[in-house]
């Protein structure tokens, strides 16, 4: 069984407290598609718990198999500069089909993501924080998309709705 490392910390993406008591991490690639199949279970499993849990997303883009995974991810990145983070995380993955950089520049501009900054991710400005989720991904034993882990432990079980709250419901 493999073990969170990293821990989770104030600097990941979250969404809810990290205080929680529950706290569902996924290792994700926008351009993966069973990322995007999991992408409204855990909608669904956010929405069934609320407040209850903190959900934390890590990239783990696999970029031999998925050309725009990275640039989608570095672009996430630099939403979050500006608050951004989740809308354009959410973004992406209601429009895998749509990850080319004229695209991902549309969507930024969309967003409200300004000029410099779109040329900065553009020049790689933010590889650095993807490639630093990604190690920690391969250090946790990371080796596909998606890869939960809940409370700091590996999820090797089905991904979908029902399967995660029961899952989350052992630990509570």
């Amino acid at each position: 069984m493999s073990h969170l490392t990293p821990a989770v910390s104030a600097s990941d993406h979250h969404q809810g407290s990290l205080d929680s008591g529950l706290v569902l991490v996924e290792y994700g690639d926008f351009e993966c598609p069973y990322c995007g199949e999991a992408y409204p279970q855990v909608k669904a499993v956010q929405k069934k718990l609320g407040a209850a849990l903190c959900l934390v997303f890590r990239h783990f883009p696999l970029k031999s198999a998925h050309p725009h995974a990275e640039r989608a991810a570095e672009f996430a990145e630099a939403a979050a500069t500006v608050g951004r983070f989740w809308e354009m995380h959410n973004w992406l993955y209601e429009h895998q089909t749509s990850l080319d950089d004229q695209s991902l520049v549309k969507a930024s501009r969309h967003l409200g993501l300004d000029q410099a900054l779109i040329e900065a991710t553009l020049e790689g400005q933010y590889a650095a924080p993807v490639g630093q989720s990604f190690r920690g991904g391969v250090r946790s034993g990371v080796n596909g998309t998606p890869c939960f882990f809940i409370n700091g432990t590996r999820h090797d079980g089905p991904w979908d709705a029902d399967a995660l709250l029961e899952a989350l419901g052992r630990v509570r």
